[in-house]
C-alpha cells in the first residue's frame, strides 16, 4: 500500500490510499471511495466539500466515485429527535425541521450541480443523500454518468431502528442496476444489504459494481462485504463517513443522546471502514479506521467473468423450480389520480 503524491497543481484534500493496478488483460476500472464527513446543516457547503473531493479523486484517475450514506444532508448519529412512545418534543420537531431543511429535492439544484461535476470530471458518481419529497425524506442514492446525466435513485427499502421515524420507506421501483461502459453499477444502502431477498434481485439485474454506502463502522461489517463480493461474484464498494464530535454543531444545538456523557470534540463518532472487495473476495484496498481518505483500487472485470464460472447465484448455481423470486417493481403510491396520466414513477 502506498499513498500517491500530490499533484503539481497542489497538496490533495486527503492523500489517496493506493492499492496497484491489476492484470490488464481485460477492462480495467479505476475505483474510488470517499470516506468523509458532512458538513452538518450546511448543505451549500457538504457540495463544495464533496467538489473538492471529486476533483481530487479524478486527478488520480478515478473513473467511479462512491460516496457515503447520507453524505449530502448528513446522517444524525446520536440524535433522537425528541421521540418517546407516544410524544414527540417540540425541540425534536424543531430538529427536524432544520434536517428536512437540509435535505434535497430529486430533481433539484443540488442534483443539476452533481451532475455537472460528474460531467466535469468525466467520472461516474454515486451519492448518498437525503432525498426531499415534500414532507416526507428518503435515504437515497443518486446515480451519475460520466457525460453530466442524471441517471437515477434508489431508495433506501428498510431504514433501521430509529431512521424509521425520520426516513420514508423506498419501493421497489427505485432498485436500478445501471448497464455503464465500466460495468453495471448498483447500490443498496447500510443494513438493507444484510436482506437477502433484495440482494438477489440486484443479481438477477446482472451487478457487476455493487456499491454499498454505509452508517456502520463496526468490524463486523467488513464480513458482510466479503460476503456479497463472493455471493454476488461482483465487486464491492463500501464507503462510510469518517466524523468526530467536532463534525456535528455543538450542544445545546445537537446532542448525542445515545451517550453517557456528550463527547469531547475529537472523539471518533464514526470511525469509516470504507474498503473495496473483489468478487473472489480479496480485499483491493481498506478498510481504513484512520481518517478521511480516497480509498482506490483498480477493478479488473475479467473477475466477474473467473468468480461466475465457480458460483453464478442467479445462474448456473440456482434452481428456479424449488426456489424463485418476484420483485414488484412498480411505484407504490398513497393517492392516485385516474384522471391523470402520471409519467413518472414518484409522486411530486
Amino acid at each position: 500500500m502506498a499513498l500517491v503524491p500530490p499533484s503539481a497543481a497542489g497538496p490533495p484534500l486527503i492523500a489517496e490510499i493506493d492499492m496497484g493496478a491489476s492484470d490488464l488483460s481485460s477492462t480495467v476500472v479505476r475505483a474510488t471511495v470517499v470516506q468523509a464527513s458532512t458538513v452538518f446543516y450546511d448543505t451549500p457547503a457538504t457540495l463544495d466539500k464533496a467538489e473538492r473531493l471529486i476533483a481530487e479523486a479524478a486527478s488520480y484517475g478515478a473513473q467511479i466515485i462512491v460516496f457515503p450514506e447520507a453524505f449530502i444532508g448528513g446522517y444524525p448519529r446520536g440524535s433522537t429527535f425528541g421521540i418517546t412512545l407516544g410524544n414527540r418534543t417540540a425541540k425534536g420537531k424543531e430538529e427536524f425541521r432544520r434536517y428536512h431543511a437540509s435535505a434535497i429535492d430529486v430533481p433539484g439544484p443540488e442534483v443539476d450541480r452533481l451532475a455537472a461535476l460528474a460531467g466535469k470530471y468525466k467520472i461516474y458518481l454515486v451519492m448518498g443523500a437525503i432525498e426531499r419529497s415534500g414532507y416526507t425524506l428518503y435515504c437515497s442514492v443518486l446515480f451519475f454518468d460520466s457525460q453530466g446525466q442524471y441517471l437515477g435513485k434508489h431508495r433506501k427499502l428498510m431504514p433501521t431502528g430509529l431512521e424509521r421515524a425520520i426516513w420514508g420507506f423506498g419501493d421497489g421501483s427505485t432498485i436500478p442496476v445501471y448497464e455503464t461502459p465500466i460495468g453495471k453499477i448498483g447500490a443498496l444502502i447500510c443494513w438493507e444489504n444484510r436482506m437477502p431477498l433484495l440482494r438477489t434481485a440486484m443479481y438477477g439485474k446482472g451487478i457487476e459494481i455493487y456499491c454499498a454506502p454505509t452508517a456502520d463502522a463496526r468490524e463486523v461489517w467488513q464480513a458482510s462485504m466479503t460476503h456479497i463480493a463472493l455471493e454476488g461474484g461482483c465487486f464491492v464498494l463500501s464507503a462510510n463517513q469518517f466524523c468526530r464530535r467536532n463534525d456535528y454543531p455543538p450542544p445545546p444545538d445537537y446532542v448525542f443522546v445515545a451517550a453517557a456523557e456528550e463527547p469531547s470534540p475529537d472523539t471518533v463518532v464514526c470511525a469509516g471502514g470504507s474498503v473495496i472487495i473483489s468478487p473472489s473476495g480479496q480485499v483491493l484496498a481498506g478498510p481504513n479506521y484512520e481518517g478521511e481518505a480516497l480509498i482506490s483500487a483498480d477493478l479488473d472485470l475479467g473477475e466477474v467473468v473467473r468468480a461466475k464460472f465457480d458460483f453464478d447465484v442467479v445462474g448456473h448455481y440456482s434452481r428456479p423450480e424449488v426456489l424463485s423470486l418476484t420483485v414488484k417493481d412498480h411505484p407504490q403510491n398513497p393517492v392516485s389520480f385516474t384522471s391523470t396520466a402520471r409519467t413518472e414513477s414518484t409522486p411530486k
